[in-house]
């Protein structure tokens, strides 16, 4: 120890009334009273409380030393008890630190001598401690974006990642992003497999990409309306290959940013794009139109149709009817041959001059021979 029981401490002796035994507040301690301060107004004695504190350890570990009364204490010695405590009390605390916390977005991997022994889902959860045991914490919500041709210019033209060749032998920059994520079903995966989970995702996307471009034409990937399926297919490919690899990663998507022509041949095919779209565009008016002129064509033919049987139907009724109206003329013919004649002059003459203006002339009579004009066949106004 520092000082002796007897020394009273680094302020002095101990329950000395000398005015030069001086505590830390300015006077002496009566520590023959109640080992406190001397009086009601001074703080407790301090070196009371340690020298107390001192006593109790030693009974704790068995030791013995001098009392108050004088004499140096001797060294504590630690009994068999105490260092069982001890151990102990080490071994609780180093198994409590053991407990640890999963949050709802992640899961933990759980590793014992560094073999994986589990996963953990939220909550609190325990593995046992460092060195034994180990936790990693991975987060299965987040999704990440990868992005392959999105640099900057010189840089990507240096390193040609968004230059592909399609399979009509062009050239195309394509300029893409791929949003990943850990599988929660695989974390462990995830985990040991890959060292640089981000890096592999932009590999094997560039290859996915360049293995789907050089399969299809480059009028194919340019075109907008084309470049959702070529996406889809660059996701397909990709979930294979880290699904073969046993990466422990979901694609969520894959979004193609641009899709253009090198800049030598680019306005060439820019017009070449905006007449395909115009080409389209006039499609889909002539769709349009043709949606609404054929059915009224249509129903124009239906109807013409339709009056033409009518019109059929009246004409054969008609011509029916003249057949037997003519074969019954006939045997009226054969019976009264000069009756019947003049009966027909009269009715084919009455339809002849039955809307003309008529007049009549009797060559007979003298001077101009004009006769009034008779009101013939005049329609009942009656009627």
């Amino acid at each position: 120890m520092p000082w002796s029981n007897q020394s009273g401490g680094p302020w002095g002796q101990k329950g000395g009334s000398d005015k030069g035994d001086k505590t830390p507040w300015g006077s002496g301690g009566n520590g023959g009273n109640n080992g406190g301060g001397g009086n009601n107004n001074q703080p407790p004695n301090l070196e009371e409380l340690i020298r107390q504190s001192q006593d109790k350890l030693k009974n704790i570990f068995g030791g013995s030393g001098g009392g108050r009364n004088g004499g140096t204490p001797a060294k504590p010695s630690l009994g068999g008890k105490g260092a069982l405590f001890i151990v102990l009390a080490a071994v609780v605390v180093w198994l409590l630190t053991g407990i640890y916390t999963v949050r709802p977005t992640e899961m933990g991997v759980n590793m014992i001598f560094g073999r994986y022994t589990g996963s953990t889902g939220e909550g609190l959860n325990y593995n046992l401690p460092y060195p034994i045991g180990q936790v990693i914490k991975q987060d299965v919500t987040t999704q990440r974006r990868t992005e392959i041709g999105l640099g900057n210019r010189d840089q990507r033209n240096t390193l040609g990642e968004s230059l592909m060749l399609t399979g009509d032998e062009n050239i195309v920059d394509v300029s893409f992003f791929v949003i990943w994520q850990v599988d929660s079903a695989n974390v462990d995966k995830y985990t040991f497999t890959l060292a640089d989970p981000a890096e592999t995702v932009k590999v094997v996307a560039e290859s996915a990409m360049r293995e789907v471009i050089g399969r299809s034409n480059i009028q194919s990937i340019i075109t907008t309306t084309d470049q959702s399926a070529t996406a889809q297919k660059v996701q397909d490919t990709i979930q294979q290959a880290l699904d073969s690899y046993g990466a422990g990663i979901l694609v969520r998507a894959v979004q193609v940013s641009a899709a253009v022509p090198p800049a030598q041949v680019r306005e060439a095919f820019m017009d070449v794009n905006a007449a395909q779209q115009d080409a389209v565009r006039a499609q889909n008016d002539a769709e349009r139109d043709a949606s609404q002129i054929v059915p009224k064509a249509r129903g124009e033919a239906a109807e013409i149709i339709q009056k033409a049987e009518g019109y059929k139907a009246q004409m054969v009724a008609e011509g029916t009817g003249q057949a037997v109206y003519f074969k019954d003329l006939y045997a009226a013919y054969a019976t009264a041959p000069d009756i019947i004649r003049q009966r027909i002059f009269l009715e084919t003459m009455e339809n002849v001059l039955k809307d003309s203006n008529k007049v009549i002339l009797d060559q007979k009579a003298q001077g101009a021979g004009v006769l009034p004009l008779l009101p013939l066949a005049q329609p009942d106004a009656r009627k």
